[in-house]
């Protein structure tokens, strides 16, 4: 059991190295050896307060980074978009049309042979699309 007597916050990240030999009672020659290392980290406690006090920081840093940004930028007038965007859209009517065409090996189609997809193909749109 190794215990560490003097917890300061100061000590938190520093990296501290153990080695354990081992040997037989009998004789002093070492058998085998290991380095452990092994760093202080606060308790659960500690560092719920340092997480809650760093994101209270990011958020003061934040609105004072948008107040900033408000008073220095003029407003733009944007359009809301409601719905999916049209590329996204596109998107999907390619992969279900891929997926409506007839897979290579097909004889019986009326549809040129450039347009038969293999299987991979279509794998990779039916899973673009879901």
């Amino acid at each position: 059991v190794i215990r560490h007597r003097d917890v300061r916050a100061s000590y938190y990240g520093v990296i501290d190295k153990f080695r354990l030999q081992v040997s037989e009672q009998s004789q002093r020659k070492a058998l085998g050896k290991k380095e452990i290392i092994a760093t202080l980290l606060p308790s659960a406690k500690e560092q719920q307060q340092q997480k809650e006090e760093e994101e209270k920081r990011i958020k003061e840093h934040l609105a004072e980074s948008v107040f900033f940004e408000q008073t220095l930028c003029q407003p733009e007038n944007r359009t809301a978009s409601s719905g999916p965007s049209l590329l996204t859209v596109f998107l999907g009517v390619v992969c279900v049309a891929a997926l409506m065409l007839p897979t290579l090996g097909e004889m019986e189609s009326l549809v040129p042979l450039y347009l038969h997809l293999s299987v991979n193909q279509k794998l990779v749109a039916a899973y673009v699309l879901g």
